[in-house]
């Protein structure tokens, strides 16, 4: 899907980061904005952000440029749209569903109602860090009738991810 950006550039500003896609330490994200805002923009971010690594942004500017970062994100989306895959097949028939979009890093695995807390109790004991989606859930919010875990499939090296995946399955009823 494309960006709205690009529908109307003179009316929508285009923001992204290098956060997920590079790494999070890096912490630079840039903006496209339409040309009557540059002026402001400059301004406003000169007032508040006096953090940004001058070596930092002309290597990113290099890698964007080279096509080395366009080619970085191709070989990303592959990778981990296999883990994706390979995740969805693992837990078929553990679960009652799984959801999230395919171009993610996490996907809500629906459990049996009332499986929540014994399935991450489980996973605790498996080493695995996982959040129940009722972790996400306002306090005052009434309880959802959807028992689930937000799974995070990005973090695990290429080594652990079988073994991680191994585990999550272990954990689950």
């Amino acid at each position: 899907m494309g960006a709205l950006q690009g529908l109307d550039p003179e009316r929508v500003v285009y923001l992204g980061t290098a956060s997920k896609s590079l790494a999070p330490g890096l912490r630079i994200g840039w903006m496209v904005v339409p040309a009557g805002l540059v002026e402001e923009v400059t301004a406003a971010k000169g007032y508040t952000d006096w953090t940004s690594s001058a070596p930092d942004q002309l290597t990113l500017a290099e890698f964007i440029e080279s096509g080395a970062y366009d080619r970085h994100v191709r070989g990303m989306r592959l990778r981990y749209r296999r883990r994706r895959d390979e995740l969805v097949a693992a837990v078929a028939g553990r679960v009652t569903g799984v959801s999230g979009i395919a171009a993610g890093l996490h996907a809500v695995l629906d459990l049996p109602a009332g499986t929540e807390r014994s399935v991450l109790q489980s996973a605790a004991w498996h080493d695995l860090a996982l959040h129940g989606l009722s972790a996400f859930r306002h306090p005052q919010a009434e309880p959802a009738p959807r028992d689930a875990l937000v799974v995070g499939y990005g973090t695990p090296s290429d080594s652990a991810w079988s073994p991680t995946l191994a585990a999550l399955v272990a954990s689950l009823p």
